[in-house]
């Protein structure tokens, strides 16, 4: 793999990193709840879950890509297809949303499934009397059980491997040894997505301030869209040059 198409991976990858979907979100509002130190915990069980998802892909590809190569160019035609489907969505579906609303709703939704973390709500985003009782204000997870719902949040999001087997493809060129190339792209994507979530962990309210400012957000994830787009544009050329050659 070239400096150069790493470079396109790694600056794609950055900017769709930095759009608040699930893990971002989690890591925002536990951010706030339990502060960066104990967040930590969450964003080890984030990426363990993510590094699973990603390897399953990987495995998954390089087998197709060794055993059935029609099979290889119809995952990157159903693939851009799918970006596609993404971008045309991040475009149309794109809001001028509040980053604070829809991390509670995130939170509120992890909570409902996962009733250990549940004590998050009640006892950090509600204040409460000098005067109440230890008794009644319930106790802060473990440590254990905020790396429990990073991963669950992160396996429980089956559309990562549609995405996965969708746009890595434009990035690795099967017709070179693929484990090194594997290699980097990981490395790239976990620092992108490492990056963004110390950044949503660390930025707490003055992030999502300048987010909800008029329609940063909105304007944010109609960039994603482009990104998909420009990217399932690029797999359909490599289809068709396939095809003529």
């Amino acid at each position: 793999m070239s400096w150069h198409l790493f470079a396109m991976f790694f600056a794609s990858t950055f900017f769709i990193s930095a759009t608040p979907g699930p893990n971002m979100l989690l890591a925002f509002q536990y951010g706030m709840n339990y502060g960066v130190k104990r967040t930590l915990w969450t964003l080890a069980g984030l990426s363990l879950g993510l590094f699973l998802l990603l390897l399953s892909t990987l495995l998954g590809l390089d087998v197709i890509s060794r055993q059935s190569p029609w099979l290889l160019t119809l995952i990157k035609t159903v693939g851009a297809a799918y970006l596609i489907y993404l971008g045309i969505s991040s475009w149309r579906d794109a809001s001028a949303g509040s980053l604070m609303n829809d991390a509670r709703e995130m939170s509120e939704e992890v909570a409902a499934d996962y009733p250990e973390s549940l004590p998050s709500l009640a006892a950090h985003d509600t204040p409460r009397p000098r005067s109440l009782s230890s008794a009644a204000v319930k106790v802060s997870p473990s440590n254990m059980t905020l790396f429990r719902t990073g991963v669950w949040v992160s396996l429980s999001n089956p559309k990562a491997i549609l995405f996965f087997a969708a746009f890595f493809p434009k990035f690795i060129n099967f017709s070179a040894p693929l484990w090194p190339q594997y290699l980097m792209l990981t490395c790239g994507l976990f620092l992108s997505e490492t990056i963004w979530q110390m950044v949503y962990t660390l930025g707490g309210k003055k992030l999502a301030s300048w987010l909800d400012v008029g329609s940063r957000l909105a304007w944010l994830n109609r960039g994603c869209g482009v990104i998909f787009i420009l990217i399932a544009a690029a797999l359909l050329a490599e289809v068709l040059n396939g095809f003529m050659v």
